[in-house]
């Protein structure tokens, strides 16, 4: 049985500094925001520092930030079920939702940062997308849609090979970050090596305050929010989909007359694995 966590930050909270008092009492104010709250974002609103919100996560027992969203989003999912027979038609609800995500993503791109991230890949030696679990999936989508233009990029997926690649990048090479939360260990650790080796950085993040943005030459801010327990959403999944897009179409309008020649030659290379 899953601990009620109001129950066990109330247990903790005299033992807890007054720094850590401060998270706390936010928290237990707020427990249905801060699920979707980046360490970054949740140190913000309390006004201390995110070694202190990652203290107090340690101190009232728990392995890091993750894991304490992760059990406040069961105890929330405990109490009231997201598909009830009472919640809205489930086709209409998820359409609504998907919709809702990418006018979302729209509204909060910059169209500066966007161009001139495209400047940043069409002017690129070479162009890898970096991302772990569901954002590596993306990141296989994106080198798909890439190579549908005639260009070649990598998609790595697999952290020690994001550490080595990166090590060997330079000031004429750029990598594309996928990450909904910003704070994924390995995509991270591995834009620290490529940042050292001189290579630009285009990270796409929901939170545009999260730890991945610190490496970054440009934001993009894609995605949509969910909780722990909706890790891999599809909704989140469509709306990085949608940033990958702009930024291919992009690349695709200042080469017109060789995207369309790649995508006719692409599209004939498949052509006889189709009934």
């Amino acid at each position: 049985m899953i601990k009620p966590m109001t129950g066990v930050i109330n247990s903790y909270y005299p033992s807890l500094t007054n720094s850590e008092q401060k998270v706390a009492t936010f928290v237990l104010d707020n427990l249905e925001e801060v699920i979707y709250y980046s360490v970054t974002d949740l140190a913000d609103q309390v006004g201390v520092g995110e070694t202190t919100v990652l203290r107090f996560c340690r101190r009232i027992g728990l392995k890091g930030y993750q894991e304490f969203k992760l059990r406040i989003a069961q105890n929330l999912s405990d109490e009231k079920d997201k598909y009830s027979s009472e919640s809205t038609n489930l086709i209409q609800s998820i359409s609504n939702n998907t919709k809702q995500s990418i006018e979302n993503t729209a509204a909060m791109i910059s169209e500066a940062d966007l161009n001139t991230a495209i400047e940043l890949l069409h002017n690129a030696k070479s162009v890898h997308f970096f991302g772990v679990g569901t954002s590596g999936i993306t990141a296989l989508d994106a080198k798909s849609r890439f190579l549908r233009i005639g260009r070649r990029t990598e998609a790595i997926v697999d952290p020690h090979f994001q550490a080595m690649s990166a090590s060997t990048l330079s000031e004429d090479d750029v990598v594309v970050a996928l990450s909904l939360t910003g704070s994924t260990r390995d995509t991270i650790e591995s834009l620290e090596v490529a940042k050292e080796s001189g290579a630009k950085v285009i990270a796409i993040t929901y939170y545009s305050r999260s730890p991945i943005t610190q490496f970054a030459d440009i934001v993009l801010v894609g995605g949509s929010k969910e909780s722990p327990l909706e890790g891999g959403s599809l909704t989140a999944k469509i709306s990085q989909l949608f940033v990958v897009d702009l930024l291919c179409t992009g690349i695709a309008l200042l080469e017109k007359d060789h995207s369309l020649e790649m995508q006719q030659k692409t599209a004939k290379s498949v052509v006889s694995k189709i009934y």
